[in-house]
């Protein structure tokens, strides 16, 4: 079935295996897809959207119906009371970065209680590279807490938080480049819970990247003030080709708007650039792209078990927090197959062959497999890995099952042969 892809019978035999495993728990993947499906519709719906609403707006963007509509959407989607959403901001980072410096002002303290956040964030923080615009040479203090066993350590965290003079916690829901897990709802609400006992004034900001939908709720739902991403990842569903979002408290927007455009400005300007439609769409169809990306993670995990990788994270069967599946390679060269094998399995550029080089903002060298028809979309099926021990793969996406169950395919042949 699979001989046009240079697919063994082997690894279609144990395919066709891990797919009767694996079935309950796309049953519950599905569930779940349902009634995000549900929240989204509802959203849609009280909003009355027309196709009026995507039209291009352009010059100042001021009086754009269709985006403030947009924005509600989002809003109402996720319990929140207002939100930001705009092709001006180009990544997660991007959306990270007017977050903190539109909250955070000189002698604030900002508190990461999840460890060490993501690569490219580090420099924003000033923790890595040597920008004069970091938050640290803007006067902003940065204190860390390690997580404990995948958990927050709360009694440090809670010991910090009585001593008082914090602005802004921060917290990463998804694992980044550590080999830490993901962290669910449950424990990012948990935890909010104990600091808004002590001190309901501090400001708690979720990075939501890899995680929207992977779960019935998020976090504002569960007590957060906001939380970010980008519309590269989840909530795009491979359809928007740029963008990000702010959710959250209406004054916390006002004052991220603002870092985006201009002081007395914030959401009233910005140009859509003919984006609108694929916004809409991209939000509509976000849960059943999250489903299959799901899906796909939860076969590569099994597959990868089966051909008796140990270092894979989720196994298969565990509660997931988000759309990334981790494998430690333990060596270069099987981390630089397995990349190879999945961009050959790409439908763009797919007779391409990565290698490592340097990427910036990181601090070694990346292979990055990525034959998607966004550039940087990570909702499509794509893995990379920075060139250090253990050599981890970081896959993530799928905007089919179909299409990502063969993807996965090719990349383990790719790494046995």
């Amino acid at each position: 079935m699979y001989e046009e892809f240079e697919i063994s019978k082997n690894v279609e035999k144990i395919a066709k295996e891990v797919e009767i495993e694996i079935k309950p728990i796309f049953e519950k993947i599905d569930e779940n897809c349902l009634i995000t499906s549900k929240k989204v519709l509802k959203a849609f719906q009280k909003n009355k959207v027309s196709t009026t609403d995507f039209n291009e707006v352009t010059g100042y963007g001021y009086y754009d119906a269709g985006r403030e509509k947009l924005e509600k959407i989002y809003a109402d989607i996720f319990g929140a009371e207002d939100a930001i959403v705009r092709p001006q901001i180009m990544s997660g980072t991007h959306a990270l970065t007017i977050a903190l410096f539109g909250l955070l002002k000189y002698g604030d303290t900002m508190l990461s209680i999840s460890g060490e956040p993501y690569d490219t964030l580090k420099s924003v923080i000033g923790l890595t590279g040597n920008s004069q615009n970091s938050l640290i040479k803007h006067g902003i203090k940065y204190e860390q807490i390690n997580l404990i066993n995948n958990d927050f350590d709360y009694d440090k965290i809670i010991e910090r938080v009585k001593k008082g003079n914090i602005k802004l916690i921060e917290i990463q829901r998804s694992r980044g480049y550590s080999q830490r897990k993901s962290l669910t709802i449950e424990k990012i609400q948990k935890i909010i819970g104990e600091i808004k006992k002590i001190n309901s004034n501090i400001i708690i900001m979720v990075d939501n990247c890899y995680g929207e939908f992977v779960e019935e709720k998020e976090p504002v739902e569960v007590g957060a003030d906001l939380f970010v991403s980008s519309l590269m990842k989840n909530l795009g569903a491979g359809i928007a080709t740029s963008g990000g979002y702010v959710v959250g408290k209406k004054d916390i927007i006002h004052q991220v708007a603002e870092c985006l455009t201009a002081p007395c400005v914030g959401k009233n300007m910005g140009a859509n650039f003919n984006q609108l439609l694929s916004y809409y769409k991209g939000i509509f169809l976000a849960p059943r792209t999250v489903a299959s990306a799901l899906k796909t993670m939860v076969f590569a995990s099994r597959m990868l078990e089966r051909f008796g990788f140990e270092g894979v994270s989720p196994k298969y069967n565990e509660k997931r927090a988000d759309i990334i599946q981790t494998i430690e390679l333990k060596t270069e060269e099987k981390l630089v197959k397995f990349c190879q094998g999945m961009q050959k399995g790409s439908p763009i550029e797919a007779y391409v062959t990565p290698v490592p080089d340097d990427m910036p903002g990181y601090t070694y060298k990346e292979i990055m497999a990525g034959g998607s028809f966004t550039p940087g979309s990570t909702i499509e099926l794509s893995c990379d890995g920075p060139i250090c021990e253990p050599f981890t793969a970081y896959m993530q996406g799928g905007l089919t099952y179909e299409y990502g169950k063969i993807g996965i395919m090719m990349a383990i042949e790719n790494m046995l042969s």
